[in-house]
């Protein structure tokens, strides 16, 4: 089985600060990894150093075998949550969705299938064409795993995707997107401060799955 992320020995520095010190890591097809711990640890960083969104001072960034660590975002086969949704206000559910079905050149009427079927999945339906402010934050929580899904990523990454959810929408919704990763077999890599939810992915039986706990 190949593997879905793997780092080595990844490491960034702001000036004489080293914020991430030589990370190793790998991440299976249908595996769940948290990485836990406070805030400035350096987890943040470290998801977004994979995403794309910020450069590696040293190390190496494989997904799928491939060396992607100098690959630009919109390139790397990936999709991102993050804890504050980043939805386009002025884009419906549905366009929210579509958005990097677009951006890759997936032909219309395969979106026009796909975005259907994610909206189902999401239990969603007949919200297709409401704004991001006229949802409630579980829904635009769930609309963003939903557009970071609908590429079919090889790993999903999520940064504290319940942090501005109560516990019990957070619960539902990481619920939702850890039915959804299983359903699509993606890697799954996920930053949290709670170590109730690294707990909640260390008890899941479908997949396999693990936390990461920086000092």
């Amino acid at each position: 089985m190949s593997t879905t992320l793997e780092l080595h020995r990844i490491e960034k520095r702001y000036g004489a600060t080293r914020a991430v010190a030589g990370v190793d890591l790998s991440v299976a097809p249908g595996e769940l990894v948290a990485l836990l711990g406070p805030s400035g640890c350096g987890k943040t960083t470290t998801l977004r150093m994979v995403a794309g969104f910020v450069e590696p001072t040293a190390g190496r960034i494989l997904m799928g075998g491939s060396d992607i660590t100098r690959m630009p975002p919109h390139k790397r086969n990936a999709g991102m949550v993050f804890q504050s949704y980043a939805l386009f206000p002025h884009m419906s559910v549905a366009d929210n969705i579509a958005f990097g079905l677009r951006r890759r050149g997936v032909p219309r009427g395969e979106i026009a299938e796909r975005v259907p079927r994610m909206v189902a999945l999401l239990q969603l339906d007949g919200l297709e064409a409401r704004l991001p402010r006229q949802l409630s934050g579980g829904q635009q929580q769930r609309v963003a795993i939903g557009r970071a899904l609908a590429v079919r990523p090889r790993l999903l990454m999520a940064d504290e995707p319940t942090g501005n959810l109560d516990e019990a929408t957070g619960d539902e919704v990481l619920g939702l997107a850890l039915d959804l990763v299983a359903r699509t077999g993606c890697g799954f890599l996920m930053v949290t401060h709670s170590t109730r939810l690294a707990a909640r992915l260390n008890r899941q039986e479908t997949l396999a799955s693990g936390v990461l706990v920086a000092p």
